[in-house]
């Protein structure tokens, strides 16, 4: 990869995002995190610049681009992590439930995506990599909201990389497995015990290791990769 680019990750201050920031960080790009509530302490350690903004809120959105494009300038690595979850089975899930995580997920990907393009086809250049989940690929019982926004984020990717390609853009989906971070830490000593088990490896992922595939695919490396979803799950998903 050609440094420095400036590189943004959206959902940034914990987690995958702050381990996808640090990595782009440490070589060498400038890069810029959003954030809801609370910017991480060590970003202004690392140099990166934290900028508040939800997703849901395309006002939000445009403000939070046109801070970076002053301070850093245009983006040219977009990685879209900003999500929520409402876990419930069906039956008890309401529609509001449903519909506010696909609007962050999965439109909140959209209103990022669609911001983001507007530069890079300028420059002729860009790469979008969105952070889905195995769970978008063989669903999970209580999280249909979470499952259908996931998947549907493999379905927007794939669209745009159709309609950017001849821009020198790609666009590429990371589909974690389970990864240790707070989310996977909040469950029981058996929850973690059943995912661990059901890897093929036999482990929970870093955050570290899914940055480490963003980041190739961000890369000039993988300049012929588009459309692709790569699961980052120790196997769980393989042949899916």
């Amino acid at each position: 990869m050609s440094r420095s680019r400036v590189v943004l990750v959206t959902g940034g201050n914990r987690g995958i995002g702050l381990a996808t920031a640090k990595a782009f960080a440490a070589a060498g790009d400038k890069v810029a995190i959003t954030y809801r509530k609370e910017a991480p302490a060590e970003a202004a350690e690392l140099g990166i610049l934290a900028v508040a903004c939800d997703v849901t809120d395309s006002d939000q959105v445009d403000a939070a681009f046109a801070t970076i494009e002053a301070e850093l300038g245009p983006v040219e690595v977009l990685v879209s992590n900003a999500g929520i979850t409402r876990d419930t089975l069906v039956l008890r899930m309401s529609e509001g439930d449903f519909t506010s995580v696909l609007d962050a997920n999965l439109t909140g990907g959209f209103r990022v995506a669609k911001r983001a393009v507007k530069t890079m086809m300028k420059a002729r250049f860009g790469r979008i990599v969105f952070v889905s989940s195995i769970v978008g690929i063989g669903g999970q019982a209580g999280q249909a909201n979470y499952a259908a926004s996931k998947a549907g984020l493999v379905g927007l990717a794939r669209s745009l990389a159709k309609e950017f390609a001849s821009r020198g853009i790609t666009v590429n989906v990371v589909a974690p497995g389970p990864i240790a971070t707070d989310m996977i830490e909040a469950l029981t000593d058996n929850q973690r015990e059943a995912m661990t088990q059901a890897s093929p490896v036999g482990r929970l992922g870093s955050p570290e290791e899914v940055a480490a595939v963003i980041e190739f695919l961000s890369s000039d490396a993988a300049s012929y990769v588009t459309g692709v979803v790569v699961p980052v799950d120790g196997g769980m998903a393989m042949g899916a």
